[in-house]
């Protein structure tokens, strides 16, 4: 985790002294500009521990206000579809569509050189490879874009199947028992965002009673094929234990001995995303009279101030890099994307109760933590406090419930193993820092007050796809400053000071299936 959250070189403060007891600024000077941006960090830490983070990890000035930038996603795992049509004979039958009926011919799959027609679509947008997300399907089978160009002669795929069960009449039944393997002997494109593959196959089902595509219900009620999905009820497909079941994957390819190249194809696992800056303005002002009286306890009104006005202007930004939302005005009123919003939309989502069992909670980290989609080593976690506290006495329930009798019978030996293991806490960067072993790899959590009473319990950021965008061009740095003197009584004749704190910076976002949120 070290390297996690390693910091680059500091921003220079412009000498602004700052006493580290109060974290107030010595604003003396009424005609200087004073760069605050490594400083107002430091205050309140544990306050405001995402926009801690980002700031000193993921700092990536911008010299636009409107800025753009692109994601990158491989294509070697993604190239799966699912079966939406067969044919026994030819590719006419398979490439209109016509049957969604589940049975598929014995004769077709438990012999070694058989022949079968199959009509592949997919959910996957070819333009950035972008496929859906745990709980946040948005991509319809067969939808505009999908079309899988990946499958190509030579190459071998694995079909899932399962038992005839005439009693099985659920929708979209995904309990796969079997499998048989075909080589493409070529590819035709359907249309409608469809191939058409004649596959040989090479290894058949090993029982002629599993040849029920998964996917679909009992051969005498077939249910609707896969391309009839709509978005919402993708969505609401748990990826790995269905929609995953369904998926015809390419397992390779074979050649014959001094054939030639293969054909390939050409990926695009670039898309351009958009983000903006925000203008963030805090005033501290006090009548001049007030700034020469001396009062109780502590004598320096403006000092006291000042320290309460810089830890209110970094909430303020913590508040919206995690709740916020995008938006462009006509007159540069704009506002920048937050955490929540973008998971919520694009990420993975996941479900929190205070009953959540260890086993469940397993069972979402083995999901997110999908190591084709996500690292580990980069994902940072916070929580509320009610989530913090209930990872805090995972150690102490098994140490409570789970012992066993020593060999003689006389005394108790603690005998316990957990998936989720309290390792302790560490303080990285100032904050605490609690981190929990589990098989997926270590979860460094963090609590966050600003979560507490929201729907989101947990946010999993990996800290490698997300930047603090502040704005800095042209000799002009707008990341925070504090702007002093911006109202006194030698330029407004107005007998009192008003000094001013300013932040322009934004939010960068990038490759959803990286993040996740649980919510309650």
């Amino acid at each position: 985790m070290s390297d996690l959250f390693s910091t680059g070189s500091s921003v220079s403060a412009n000498n602004l002294d700052v006493n580290a007891s109060v974290g107030t600024a010595n604003t003396g000077d009424l005609r200087r500009k004073y760069n605050f941006s490594d400083r107002v960090s430091e205050l309140a830490v544990q306050q405001d521990p995402f926009f801690r983070l980002v700031s000193k990890v993921a700092k990536k000035p911008t010299d636009d206000p409107h800025f753009k930038f692109a994601e990158k996603r491989h294509s070697w795992h993604k190239r799966y579809a699912y079966v939406t049509a067969w044919n026994a004979n030819t590719f006419t039958t398979a490439s209109g569509g016509t049957s969604d009926e589940a049975s598929v011919t014995t004769s077709l799959i438990d012999q070694t050189g058989d022949v079968i027609y199959l009509k592949l679509q997919t959910d996957l947008l070819s333009s950035g490879n972008i496929s859906n997300k745990f709980g946040n399907g948005t991509t319809q089978v067969g939808g505009a874009g999908t079309q899988p160009t990946f499958f190509f002669e030579g190459q071998l795929i694995k079909v899932p199947t399962h038992a005839r069960d005439a009693a099985n009449t659920a929708d979209l039944a995904f309990n796969t028992t079997d499998y048989f393997i075909a080589r493409i002997d070529q590819v035709v494109d359907s249309g409608n965002e469809a191939v058409v593959v004649k596959g040989n196959i090479v290894r058949p089902v090993s029982n002629t009673n599993n040849n029920d595509l998964s996917g679909w219900g009992a051969t005498t009620t077939p249910e609707q094929p896969m391309s009839s999905l709509t978005a919402s009820a993708l969505g609401a497909f748990r990826i790995h234990d269905q929609l995953e079941r369904a998926r015809v994957y390419v397992v390779g390819n074979t050649f014959a001995e001094g054939s030639g190249y293969p054909e390939t194809w050409k990926d695009q696992p670039f898309s351009t995303q958009t983000g903006n800056t925000q203008i963030f303005k805090t005033t501290c002002a006090m009548t001049n009279t007030a700034r020469a009286t001396v009062l109780k306890y502590e004598g320096n009104e403006w000092a006291r101030i000042w320290k309460d006005k810089l830890i209110e202007h970094k909430y303020d930004i913590e508040q919206a890099i995690l709740f916020g939302g995008q938006s462009l005005s006509a007159g540069g009123n704009n506002t920048t994307q937050g955490a929540a919003d973008y998971i919520l939309s694009n990420g993975n989502l996941f479900s929190w109760s205070t009953s959540k069992s260890q086993d469940d909670f397993l069972d979402d980290m083995s999901s997110y933590l999908d190591p084709r989609y996500n690292d580990s080593s980069a994902t940072v976690y916070m929580c509320s406090t009610e989530v913090f506290n209930w990872f805090h006495k995972l150690g102490g329930y098994a140490l409570a419930n789970l012992k066993t009798d020593g060999l003689d019978g006389s005394s108790q030996t603690v005998r316990y193993t957990g998936d989720l293991a309290v390792s302790g806490t560490k303080n990285i960067l100032g904050l605490g820092v609690l981190q929990v072993n589990t098989p997926y790899g270590d979860m460094n959590i963090i609590r966050n007050i600003h979560l507490d009473g929201t729907h989101v319990s947990i946010m999993g950021i990996n800290l490698k796809n997300v930047a603090y965008r502040p704005l800095v061009g042209n000799g002009v740095n707008r990341d925070t400053s504090i702007y002093v003197g911006v109202q006194t009584l030698e330029n407004s004749g107005v007998d009192r000071r008003v000094d001013q704190i300013l932040t322009e910076a934004g939010m960068e976002f990038s490759l959803a299936e990286s993040h996740a949120i649980w919510t309650s």
